[in-house]
């Protein structure tokens, strides 16, 4: 049998937990509870085929993606340095506008390795997030969402739990929220409008602060568009996608490919309309981005 909305259960306070009958949940997470959830799409990109039906055990998962607060807070306790700060040469990989039109088969054209870039100088030397301490933390490799998931008691959801609960029991629909992009002309996440990469039609494109558009029945917020978000689930034979920056020189062949989820604020219709739950790409586990964050999840 196929979940339904009613296995998605929403945990907004301290007594939600008293209520659910474990002292594991915890605030701001959303319970999915276990079940055959229908994931996956025979309608769009080949890496997402074919649809299935998978079994889901329960498990909580981050109502929200993980803030610069947050992440700037999890630095501050523990000293910890990610790996596009430690990196040589320190830097990540950051996007740019184009002038006008390019061939959009080549990522190179809006990707470029900006030295200095981190989650603390998010487009670069000179940067900051002190305006952005509620938008979602980016340039975080695979290692450092581990690890600030580890110091939180939490870990990263694999990719069925992550499309499950985006779902939220809407398991035919096309988009998170229903079959409809833009109901009724409302954007419903942070997705790229306009002419990719060249122009962008509300203001300046990048992040947005998290829950800045309607979240979904649980109470979930952003898992689609935004950011893309790490899981812990390997990718074998990836697909390439001008969603992620060309491999850096010297990247070793062995680097694990790892199933990011949701979409980001750089997908745009003409070359990558993955702003849906079935959507996926591969990153590199060391790849750290403008584009890329996480949320956590934990089992119950």
């Amino acid at each position: 049998m196929t979940a339904t909305r009613d296995a998605v259960s929403s945990i907004r306070d301290g007594t939600s937990a008293a209520r659910d009958g474990t002292s594991e949940v915890r605030e701001g997470m959303i319970v999915v509870e276990a079940g055959r959830y229908r994931l996956g799409s025979d309608a769009h990109y080949p890496e997402e085929r074919p649809l299935r039906e998978v079994e889901v055990r329960r498990f909580a998962i981050d109502r929200a993606p993980v803030t610069n607060r947050e992440f700037s807070e999890f630095a501050r306790s523990t000293g910890y340095v990610t790996l596009a700060e430690r990196a040589v040469p320190a830097g990540s990989a950051v996007f740019r506008m184009t002038a006008g039109p390019v061939d959009l088969r080549d990522p190179s054209s809006w990707w470029t390795f900006e030295p200095g870039a981190s989650w603390r100088a998010p487009d670069g030397p000179g940067s900051a997030t002190d305006d952005r301490d509620d938008h979602p933390v980016v340039h975080v490799a695979y290692e450092d969402a581990c690890a600030f998931a580890k110091w939180r008691g939490k870990r990263l959801p694999d990719e069925c739990e992550w499309e499950a609960a985006a779902r939220d029991g809407l398991d035919a629909a096309t988009y998170a929220w229903g079959d409809e992009l833009t109901p009724q002309g409302r954007m419903m996440a942070n997705f790229w409008t306009g002419a990719f990469p060249w122009y962008f039609a509300r203001g300046t494109p990048g992040t947005t602060a998290v829950g800045s558009f309607p979240p979904a029945r649980s109470g979930a917020v952003d898992m689609i568009g935004n950011v893309w978000e790490w899981t812990r689930t390997p990718m074998h034979d990836p697909k390439p996608c001008g969603c992620t920056p060309p491999p850096l020189a010297g990247a070793a062949a062995r680097d694990a490919m790892l199933v990011l989820k949701g979409g980001s604020w750089l997908c745009a219709a003409e070359y990558c309309a993955r702003y849906r739950p079935a959507a996926r790409i591969a990153l590199s586990a060391e790849s750290t981005t403008a584009h890329v964050g996480f949320r956590c999840a934990i089992d119950l």
